[in-house]
């Protein structure tokens, strides 16, 4: 197993997502590789008419080609939208789709999320998915969560599709192999081999005790498990 030095670097994974932007760009069906894709999509969708009001300012972080900020502008528009990437084609992918749908500003900033200089107290939802994966040890994590934190305004929530780690072993392992079947369910054993290798490389994720407990430390007041499937799950946070 690949350690945390050595990971991908971040022009690694930014290469990567470039060659990638056609796989990402699936409003019906999201990313293949991630369970339950489609379901998190619609979970955004029924949560944004709760969520927000027309006018509302929202982040996608890690928008890849957009999905999560389509479905959200499907159900309430305009929104004030700013999408973050780290990669520049995907980020012009996602800015082209949204701006066809949506009536409002959409802005787009393009770096590594650690990196971004974006208003404090600003954003009434921030949205991120699969991206936070990426994140290595326990203090990037905790600085990650700081600045979306100060990023968002006093009761602005958090919403996260991630993917996910667990601290027991006996259950990561199982987990794992039903990860396994799913991809291989989907592509074939090769695509299985295929996924493994650059979750190997490149990510770094955490179990949902470490995450929630992370946040309470980091300026959010209360957080919620909305789905879960093996090592996939969404959540919110609420900013105190």
């Amino acid at each position: 197993m690949t350690t945390l030095e050595q990971k991908s670097t971040t022009e690694e994974i930014r290469a990567r997502f470039d060659r990638d932007v056609e796989r990402f760009s699936r409003l019906d069906t999201g990313q293949e590789t991630a369970m339950d894709a489609p379901v998190m999509l619609q979970l955004l969708r029924d949560l944004g008419r709760a969520w927000l009001r027309p006018g509302a300012r929202l982040l996608d972080l890690g928008c890849g080609a957009g999905n999560f900020t389509l479905a959200l502008a499907q159900e309430v528009n305009p929104l004030d939208c700013t999408l973050a990437d780290l990669s520049a084609p995907m980020l012009e992918r996602a800015r082209e789709r949204v701006s066809a749908v949506n009536r409002g500003a959409v802005a787009t900033v393009q770096g590594d999320m650690r990196d971004l200089a974006l208003p404090q107290n600003h954003f009434d939802l921030i949205v991120t998915g699969a991206a936070l994966h990426h994140l290595r040890d326990a203090a990037d994590w905790r600085r990650m969560f700081t600045r979306l934190a100060g990023w968002l305004r006093p009761g602005g929530i958090l919403y996260v599709s991630d993917f996910i780690s667990c601290d027991d072993p006996a259950v990561q392992e199982v987990m794992w192999a039903r990860y396994g079947r799913y991809l291989e369910s989907t592509g074939g054993p090769a695509l299985r081999e295929k996924v493994f290798a650059y979750v190997d490389r490149e990510d770094s994720p955490r179990s949902l005790a470490f995450q929630f407990e992370t946040l309470c430390a980091c300026g959010f007041a209360f957080t919620e498990v909305l789905h879960r499937n093996a090592v996939f799950a969404a959540y919110y946070a609420r900013k105190a």
